[in-house]
Protein backbone atom coordinates (compact mmCIF):
# COMPACT_ATOMS: atom_id res chain seq x y z
CA UNK A 1 0.00 0.00 0.00
CA UNK A 2 1.20 3.52 -0.71
CA UNK A 3 2.30 5.30 2.47
CA UNK A 4 0.35 8.43 3.34
CA UNK A 5 1.68 8.95 6.87
CA UNK A 6 5.13 9.84 8.12
CA UNK A 7 7.95 8.00 9.88
CA UNK A 8 6.78 8.92 13.44
CA UNK A 9 3.50 7.07 12.87
CA UNK A 10 5.33 4.06 11.41
CA UNK A 11 7.78 4.03 14.35
CA UNK A 12 4.89 4.18 16.79
CA UNK A 13 3.25 1.17 15.17
CA UNK A 14 6.51 -0.77 15.54
CA UNK A 15 6.62 -0.37 19.34
CA UNK A 16 2.89 -0.27 20.00
CA UNK A 17 0.97 -2.60 17.68
CA UNK A 18 -2.22 -0.86 16.55
CA UNK A 19 -5.74 -1.88 17.42
CA UNK A 20 -8.55 -2.10 14.90
CA UNK A 21 -10.45 1.21 15.08
CA UNK A 22 -13.74 -0.61 14.48
CA UNK A 23 -13.70 -3.57 16.88
CA UNK A 24 -10.45 -2.92 18.86
CA UNK A 25 -8.91 -6.30 18.08
CA UNK A 26 -5.25 -6.30 17.07
CA UNK A 27 -4.87 -4.75 13.64
CA UNK A 28 -2.64 -5.90 10.82
CA UNK A 29 -0.07 -3.61 9.19
CA UNK A 30 -1.53 -3.97 5.72
CA UNK A 31 -5.03 -2.50 6.15
CA UNK A 32 -4.91 -1.01 9.64
CA UNK A 33 -7.85 -3.26 10.59
CA UNK A 34 -8.20 -6.68 12.17
CA UNK A 35 -8.46 -9.52 9.62
CA UNK A 36 -12.25 -9.78 10.00
CA UNK A 37 -12.92 -6.08 9.42
CA UNK A 38 -10.37 -5.94 6.59
CA UNK A 39 -12.14 -8.85 4.87
CA UNK A 40 -15.45 -6.95 5.17
CA UNK A 41 -14.22 -3.79 3.40
CA UNK A 42 -16.83 -3.03 0.67
CA UNK A 43 -14.51 -2.22 -2.25
CA UNK A 44 -16.42 -0.64 -5.13
CA UNK A 45 -14.97 -2.87 -7.85
CA UNK A 46 -17.73 -2.70 -10.48
CA UNK A 47 -19.21 0.76 -10.88
CA UNK A 48 -20.38 3.36 -13.38
CA UNK A 49 -17.37 5.20 -14.75
CA UNK A 50 -19.25 8.54 -14.66
CA UNK A 51 -20.86 8.51 -11.20
CA UNK A 52 -19.31 5.47 -9.38
CA UNK A 53 -22.75 3.95 -8.76
CA UNK A 54 -22.23 0.26 -7.91
CA UNK A 55 -23.31 -1.95 -10.81
CA UNK A 56 -24.14 -5.66 -10.92
CA UNK A 57 -21.31 -7.74 -12.30
CA UNK A 58 -23.63 -8.90 -15.07
CA UNK A 59 -24.10 -5.35 -16.38
CA UNK A 60 -23.39 -5.05 -20.09
CA UNK A 61 -20.90 -2.31 -20.99
CA UNK A 62 -21.94 0.42 -23.41
CA UNK A 63 -20.02 0.90 -26.69
CA UNK A 64 -17.28 3.00 -24.99
CA UNK A 65 -13.72 1.61 -24.96
CA UNK A 66 -13.36 -1.37 -22.65
CA UNK A 67 -10.72 0.43 -20.56
CA UNK A 68 -13.26 3.13 -19.70
CA UNK A 69 -15.65 0.71 -18.03
CA UNK A 70 -19.46 0.66 -18.17
CA UNK A 71 -21.78 3.58 -17.53
CA UNK A 72 -25.17 3.44 -15.82
CA UNK A 73 -28.36 4.25 -17.69
CA UNK A 74 -28.81 7.65 -16.03
CA UNK A 75 -25.33 8.81 -17.10
CA UNK A 76 -25.85 7.53 -20.65
CA UNK A 77 -29.10 9.49 -20.92
CA UNK A 78 -27.70 12.66 -19.33
CA UNK A 79 -23.89 12.79 -19.13
CA UNK A 80 -22.76 14.53 -15.93
CA UNK A 81 -20.20 17.39 -15.82
CA UNK A 82 -17.65 14.99 -14.31
CA UNK A 83 -15.61 13.04 -16.85
CA UNK A 84 -14.89 10.14 -14.48
CA UNK A 85 -15.61 9.31 -10.84
CA UNK A 86 -13.72 6.79 -8.73
CA UNK A 87 -15.09 5.71 -5.34
CA UNK A 88 -12.91 3.40 -3.30
CA UNK A 89 -15.86 1.86 -1.44
CA UNK A 90 -19.57 1.35 -1.39
CA UNK A 91 -20.89 3.05 1.75
CA UNK A 92 -21.17 0.06 4.08
CA UNK A 93 -19.51 -1.68 7.02
CA UNK A 94 -16.85 -0.92 8.26
CA UNK A 95 -16.42 2.29 6.24
CA UNK A 96 -19.80 3.54 7.49
CA UNK A 97 -18.40 3.37 11.04
CA UNK A 98 -15.23 5.29 10.28
CA UNK A 99 -16.45 8.05 7.95
CA UNK A 100 -18.92 9.64 10.44
CA UNK A 101 -16.26 9.58 13.16
CA UNK A 102 -13.82 11.27 10.80
CA UNK A 103 -16.30 13.80 9.42
CA UNK A 104 -18.21 14.80 12.54
CA UNK A 105 -16.18 13.73 15.58
CA UNK A 106 -12.61 14.96 14.91
CA UNK A 107 -11.21 11.46 14.38
CA UNK A 108 -8.41 12.51 12.03
CA UNK A 109 -6.65 9.15 12.52
CA UNK A 110 -9.65 7.51 10.84
CA UNK A 111 -9.26 10.01 8.00
CA UNK A 112 -5.62 9.05 7.48
CA UNK A 113 -6.60 5.39 7.38
CA UNK A 114 -9.31 6.10 4.82
CA UNK A 115 -6.83 8.06 2.71
CA UNK A 116 -4.46 5.05 2.72
CA UNK A 117 -7.22 2.85 1.35
CA UNK A 118 -8.17 5.45 -1.26
CA UNK A 119 -4.56 5.64 -2.47
CA UNK A 120 -4.49 1.86 -2.77
CA UNK A 121 -7.69 1.80 -4.83
CA UNK A 122 -6.41 4.48 -7.21
CA UNK A 123 -3.47 2.45 -8.51
CA UNK A 124 -4.82 2.31 -12.07
CA UNK A 125 -6.87 5.54 -12.12
CA UNK A 126 -6.02 8.22 -14.68
CA UNK A 127 -3.74 10.81 -13.09
CA UNK A 128 -4.82 14.46 -13.21
CA UNK A 129 -2.47 17.42 -13.25
CA UNK A 130 -3.66 18.50 -9.79
CA UNK A 131 -6.05 17.68 -6.95
CA UNK A 132 -8.63 20.06 -5.47
CA UNK A 133 -10.37 19.27 -2.18
CA UNK A 134 -14.07 20.07 -2.23
CA UNK A 135 -14.19 23.12 0.08
CA UNK A 136 -16.40 23.85 3.06
CA UNK A 137 -17.91 27.27 3.52
CA UNK A 138 -15.92 29.32 6.04
CA UNK A 139 -18.85 29.32 8.51
CA UNK A 140 -19.00 25.51 8.58
CA UNK A 141 -15.21 25.31 8.68
CA UNK A 142 -15.22 27.46 11.83
CA UNK A 143 -17.81 25.19 13.42
CA UNK A 144 -16.16 21.89 12.49
CA UNK A 145 -12.56 23.03 12.84
CA UNK A 146 -11.25 21.18 9.78
CA UNK A 147 -12.22 20.35 6.20
CA UNK A 148 -12.62 16.58 5.88
CA UNK A 149 -12.07 16.63 2.10
CA UNK A 150 -8.80 18.51 2.55
CA UNK A 151 -7.72 16.02 5.23
CA UNK A 152 -8.17 13.26 2.63
CA UNK A 153 -6.61 15.21 -0.24
CA UNK A 154 -3.36 16.13 1.52
CA UNK A 155 -2.15 12.55 2.13
CA UNK A 156 -3.44 11.47 -1.27
CA UNK A 157 -1.42 14.21 -2.94
CA UNK A 158 1.71 13.09 -1.06
CA UNK A 159 1.18 9.42 -1.79
CA UNK A 160 0.50 9.93 -5.50
CA UNK A 161 3.01 12.79 -6.00
CA UNK A 162 0.35 15.19 -7.27
CA UNK A 163 0.03 18.94 -6.68
CA UNK A 164 -2.78 20.00 -4.34
CA UNK A 165 -4.34 23.36 -5.21
CA UNK A 166 -5.54 24.73 -1.88
CA UNK A 167 -7.76 27.78 -2.07
CA UNK A 168 -8.33 27.58 -5.81
CA UNK A 169 -12.03 26.68 -5.35
CA UNK A 170 -14.23 28.28 -2.70
CA UNK A 171 -17.82 28.19 -1.51
CA UNK A 172 -19.47 31.52 -2.12
CA UNK A 173 -22.33 31.00 0.32
CA UNK A 174 -23.40 28.78 3.19
CA UNK A 175 -25.85 26.15 1.98
CA UNK A 176 -28.24 23.93 3.89
CA UNK A 177 -26.79 20.49 4.76
CA UNK A 178 -27.29 18.24 1.73
CA UNK A 179 -28.18 15.22 3.88
CA UNK A 180 -31.50 16.88 4.79
CA UNK A 181 -32.62 17.45 1.19
CA UNK A 182 -34.05 15.39 -1.66
CA UNK A 183 -32.19 15.17 -5.00
CA UNK A 184 -33.92 18.09 -6.76
CA UNK A 185 -33.64 20.31 -3.69
CA UNK A 186 -29.94 19.44 -3.44
CA UNK A 187 -29.35 20.79 -6.96
CA UNK A 188 -31.23 24.02 -6.21
CA UNK A 189 -29.38 24.38 -2.91
CA UNK A 190 -26.00 24.33 -4.68
CA UNK A 191 -26.75 26.60 -7.64
CA UNK A 192 -23.81 29.04 -7.99
CA UNK A 193 -22.41 27.87 -4.65
CA UNK A 194 -18.81 27.58 -5.92
CA UNK A 195 -16.39 30.03 -7.49
CA UNK A 196 -12.83 29.77 -8.78
CA UNK A 197 -10.33 32.09 -7.12
CA UNK A 198 -7.68 32.23 -9.86
CA UNK A 199 -8.64 30.62 -13.22
CA UNK A 200 -5.17 31.17 -14.66
CA UNK A 201 -3.74 28.87 -11.98
CA UNK A 202 -5.85 25.89 -13.02
CA UNK A 203 -4.45 23.15 -15.29
CA UNK A 204 -6.49 21.44 -17.99
CA UNK A 205 -7.22 18.29 -15.95
CA UNK A 206 -8.08 18.36 -12.24
CA UNK A 207 -9.62 15.90 -9.81
CA UNK A 208 -11.97 16.85 -6.99
CA UNK A 209 -11.55 14.96 -3.69
CA UNK A 210 -14.42 14.37 -1.26
CA UNK A 211 -15.48 11.91 1.40
CA UNK A 212 -18.91 10.61 0.30
CA UNK A 213 -20.90 10.86 -2.93
CA UNK A 214 -24.68 10.44 -2.73
CA UNK A 215 -26.54 12.12 -5.59
CA UNK A 216 -23.40 13.88 -6.83
CA UNK A 217 -25.05 17.33 -6.69
CA UNK A 218 -22.20 18.95 -4.73
CA UNK A 219 -19.48 17.53 -6.94
CA UNK A 220 -21.44 18.45 -10.07
CA UNK A 221 -21.85 22.05 -8.91
CA UNK A 222 -18.11 22.30 -8.21
CA UNK A 223 -17.26 20.68 -11.57
CA UNK A 224 -19.46 23.17 -13.43
CA UNK A 225 -17.67 26.08 -11.75
CA UNK A 226 -14.30 24.63 -12.79
CA UNK A 227 -15.47 23.98 -16.34
CA UNK A 228 -16.73 27.57 -16.63
CA UNK A 229 -13.27 28.71 -15.51
CA UNK A 230 -11.68 26.85 -18.43
CA UNK A 231 -10.78 23.41 -17.02
CA UNK A 232 -11.27 20.88 -19.82
CA UNK A 233 -11.55 17.71 -17.72
CA UNK A 234 -12.81 17.35 -14.15
CA UNK A 235 -12.77 13.97 -12.39
CA UNK A 236 -13.70 13.09 -8.82
CA UNK A 237 -12.15 10.73 -6.28
CA UNK A 238 -14.28 9.93 -3.25
CA UNK A 239 -13.87 7.57 -0.36
CA UNK A 240 -17.35 6.04 -0.57
CA UNK A 241 -20.41 5.99 -2.82
CA UNK A 242 -23.88 5.40 -1.45
CA UNK A 243 -25.70 2.68 -3.43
Amino acid sequence: MLAVDGWPARLGRLFCPPRCPVCHEQAGEHDGLCPACAAALPWNRCACRCCALPLPFAAEPDPAPASAGPACGACLRRPPPLHAVHAAFVYGFPVDRLLPRFKFHHDLAAGRLLARWMARSLATAARPEALIALPLHRARLRTRGYDQALELARPLARALALPLLEGSLRRTRATAPQSRLQAQARRRNLRDAFAVSDPARLPAHVTLVDDVMTTGATLHAAAKALRRAGVRRVDAWVCARTP
